[in-house]
């Protein structure tokens, strides 16, 4: 026989013996046992992993949820992976909320870079797309800022995050053309 090379009865043994809920040493065993074979338990792991058999790692607390009387405790862990085998989570299934970004009622005048003037607003447009130029807003800047007034209010934190009490700042929302 191969190194590394498993007949399909093997693996096939390997399968059944895994959702017993043996240990892959016992595994190891029963199937050197049945095919005269001399399997080592890391092949036996190696072979599993390589077939999608994987244990989920061993919880380190107790399970929230007590178990019912009359119930048999947790399921074997064994079995509890192959139900989600390969398979996403729910929550990867599930299509993205589209975001709704915040907009500022200035028409922006588009201004490409090596154009801006030192008092120009420096607010980015563009660049979303492979290959798309990004443009400035080129507004007059607000003194001590990069950005025109709108621009400058819509970068800083909201007043309630930042401790100032001056009281809410109002955006006013257009749609993108």
């Amino acid at each position: 026989m191969e190194p590394g090379h498993w007949p399909s009865e093997h693996s096939d043994a390997l399968r059944d013996y895994f959702l017993r809920g043996m240990s892959y040493a016992e595994i190891g065993k029963q199937i050197n046992a049945r095919f005269g074979t001399a399997y080592t338990r890391s092949a036996v792991v190696g072979r599993a992993k390589r077939l999608g058999l994987v244990v989920p790692p061993r919880m380190t607390s107790p399970p929230i949820v007590p178990s019912l009387p009359g119930e048999g405790g947790l399921p074997s862990p064994r079995r509890s992976a192959l139900q989600h085998l390969n398979l996403p989570p729910e929550s990867a299934m599930k299509p993205a909320a589209r975001v709704t970004l915040r907009c500022v009622g200035v028409q922006p005048r588009l201004i490409q870079l090596v154009e801006l003037e030192p008092a120009d607003c420096r607010y980015p447009y563009g660049g979303d797309k492979d290959g798309e130029e990004i443009s400035f807003c080129g507004h007059p800047c607000q003194s001590g800022s990069s950005y025109c007034a709108p621009h400058a209010r819509l970068t800083q934190r909201s007043v309630a995050a930042s401790g100032r009490g001056a009281g809410p700042v109002v955006l006013r929302l257009v749609s993108a053309a």
